[in-house]
């Protein structure tokens, strides 16, 4: 998508991601808007777009120096697409972002499968980046020998993810991730991709909520609000990430050129389905609470399974037809 997206902080972490070309950070503690239950606060429009109706193929770029224990975390979510698992489930979750279609009526794929994975730790753009930095990355990638990433206009959908020890500029002081597409020009084709940071050691409580508290943040409430819960898979930065890279699957796939399924009159810095719900993962969810999630034995948060044992915890999109936020462990 053509999204230069603005993760923004609402509550001790509700994350809008916005295409837009100048973001600013705003933090509002406890004023996220709850989408759960009506129809009137969203006015999505279909712009005649494409949506990624294709089955996609993922192609990871690890920059920077990785942890493998995370990597193998990204890789099982990753993989739980399209893997059957205990419902509530990953694949579940897509459900709802299959039910976007573009102008022929197609529906978004229900189809993703891990690729292919190329591995920058040598820093081809460096330790610091921008925004156009990632294009050039993604050029690296598909054109370093002996073993480049392929370049695939057709199914080809790229993460690139960097590690701690990289600096990106306005990540968590504005930013967690954003989407865009390639210019041919830099890359070589029009290919849809998204940047998203491992906040653990730079600012897990900017965008690891709920598994972090935010500087500044209020206690927690009586009523759950403001509460910090355990990541399912040990690590708040990861288990932060994977729902960064839900969110932005979600509207790369549902808005690839910023010109398919957003709401708001500026395609600039329109609101898109992942936007419409944020810091929701469960019913009852906003004005700082999660919603309703299940939690193991260990104190662990978690709304769906993956592959291989793995619980994760995603936030919710909207659902065109309930015309509402929904995620496939709401309890109505």
């Amino acid at each position: 998508m053509d999204k230069l997206s603005c993760y923004v902080l609402l509550l001790l972490s509700f994350f809008c991601f916005r295409l837009d070309l100048s973001w600013s950070l705003v933090t509002r503690f406890n004023r996220a808007p709850n989408n759960q239950g009506s129809s009137d606060l969203a006015n999505l429009v279909y712009h005649m777009g494409p949506v990624l109706s294709s089955p996609i193929k993922l192609y990871i770029i690890w920059y920077g120096n990785w942890n493998s224990t995370h990597q193998a975390t990204i890789r099982d979510f990753l993989n739980s697409f399209s893997s059957p698992a205990l419902s509530p489930s990953v694949a579940d979750w897509w459900k709802t972002v299959r039910l976007y279609t573009d102008q022929t009526g197609s529906n978004i794929t229900d189809s993703l499968s891990l690729s292919g994975e190329f591995f920058d730790s040598r820093l081809s753009n460096g330790v610091r980046l921008n925004r156009l930095s990632m294009q050039h990355i993604i050029k690296n990638a598909v054109t370093s020998k002996p073993s480049p990433l392929p370049l695939d206009p057709r199914n080809g959908l790229y993460l690139v993810l960097t590690s701690s020890d990289v600096q990106v500029d306005e990540f968590c002081r504005a930013v967690c991730g954003f989407h865009y597409f390639s210019f041919p020009s830099i890359v070589g084709a029009t290919v849809p991709y998204a940047w998203i940071g491992y906040s653990g050691t730079q600012c897990p409580g900017v965008c690891a909520y709920p598994f972090a508290r935010p500087l500044g943040a209020p206690p927690p409430s009586a009523m759950g609000g403001n509460d910090i819960m355990r990541p399912p898979n040990g690590d708040a930065g990861v288990d932060g990430m994977i729902s960064v890279i839900a969110h932005e699957l979600a509207e790369s796939s549902s808005n690839p050129l910023v010109n398919a399924w957003y709401a708001g009159d500026n395609p600039i810095a329109p609101d898109e389905i992942a936007d419409m719900c944020l810091g929701m993962y469960g019913s009852g969810g906003g004005g700082g609470y999660v919603g309703k999630v299940s939690t193991d034995a260990g104190g662990n948060g978690y709304n769906v399974n993956g592959v291989k044992g793995r619980r994760f915890l995603v936030q919710w999109v909207w659902d065109p037809v309930k015309k509402r936020c929904f995620g496939p462990n709401a309890m109505d």
